[in-house]
């Protein structure tokens, strides 16, 4: 007692910062913010509405950008959940003509604008909202025409980073020229020139149509051709050249105008078992155990016969 004494002497003071009254008031994050899912702080933004405006749903336009999918929906929140109005991902492109490059900008203008189609077709808005047929890259937003007053949202990024020329800005540049208004400035798209303050439209479209892509696949065909067979395994495998993709989007785009609803596949009642394992019996574990014990045990002989020679022949 007296030398536990004497070392908190020796300590000097130590002040408790995390008390029993701390403890009892301390509140638990959200669980999405816990999961690092949810941005809290910019959720409410988009969410929540003006009082004078009595409940009337507050539209978002969310981009989710995975490893193999687009995924663009238009969703508003209740209080029990948010509720999805329309729905597109970039794996129903196949359907529309783009079979490979699922993930990349022009894909995402293509599954933006499907997702903006889909839904005034839905509302029945689509032939008086037809938006921008013939996308230039230029900065474009629908203006009210008739009775109805355009469809708008905000866009919902989630929790990337909006760095100029992020591909969900190719998802909100689709739905945009679908003729959704969704308010937004041209500072984010690939072709803006920061010093000039203004945005190239020709480097913005050769995006939108996937020029970018032809060039680097070109590039990459004269300076490393085992990376490009094996990153453009996909284009090689369908036969398709830098110099297609423009008239690929081309007509993805004009498709995509034409039938934009969703066609579900048809499911089978049963589906064959992917590396089915079939239980063994405990005798049965047992005597894999063994065999994989025996094997281990010749290739550890086998090994040491061989050094076993080697030592010898160097001796000679």
């Amino acid at each position: 007692a007296r030398g536990a004494a004497q070392q908190r002497a020796a300590m000097g003071y130590i002040k408790v910062l995390k008390t029993a009254a701390y403890h009892m008031r301390y509140q638990v994050k959200y669980r999405r913010r816990r999961e690092g899912k949810t941005d809290y702080q910019a959720r409410k933004r988009m969410v929540v509405q003006d009082k004078n405006k009595f409940g009337a749903p507050k539209y978002r336009l969310v981009v989710r950008c995975t490893n193999k999918d687009v995924v663009c929906q238009i969703m508003h929140s209740k209080i029990v959940g948010d509720i999805c109005l329309a729905a597109a991902y970039s794996h129903e492109l196949p359907k529309y003509g783009v079979e490979v490059g699922l993930t990349n900008y022009a894909a995402c203008y293509c599954t933006g604008l499907l997702v903006a189609r889909r839904l005034l077709k839905k509302l029945g808005m689509d032939e008086q909202y037809e938006g921008q047929e013939a996308p230039d890259g230029e900065y474009f937003l629908v203006e009210a025409e008739g009775d109805s007053r355009p469809f708008t949202c905000v866009l919902d990024v989630g929790l990337i980073r909006t760095t100029t020329g992020a591909k969900v800005f190719g998802a909100l540049k689709g739905a945009v020229d679908g003729g959704l208004n969704i308010p937004h400035s041209d500072k984010r798209f690939p072709g803006y020139d920061k010093e000039a303050k203004e945005l190239d439209g020709e480097i913005h479209k050769k995006y939108i149509f996937g020029g970018h892509v032809a060039e680097y696949m070109e590039l990459l065909e004269e300076e490393d051709p085992d990376r490009y067979q094996s990153q453009f395994a996909k284009f090689i495998e369908k036969e398709i050249e830098g110099d297609a993709l423009q008239e690929i989007y081309q007509k993805a785009h004009e498709a995509i105008r034409e039938d934009p609803e969703y066609t579900p596949t048809d499911k089978l009642d049963t589906y064959p078992k992917i590396n089915e394992q079939v239980p063994k019996t405990y005798a049965e574990r047992k005597a894999t155990i063994a065999a994989k014990k025996a094997a281990m045990k010749a290739a550890l002989e086998a090994a040491g016969g061989d050094d076993d020679d080697d030592d010898e022949e160097d001796e000679d």
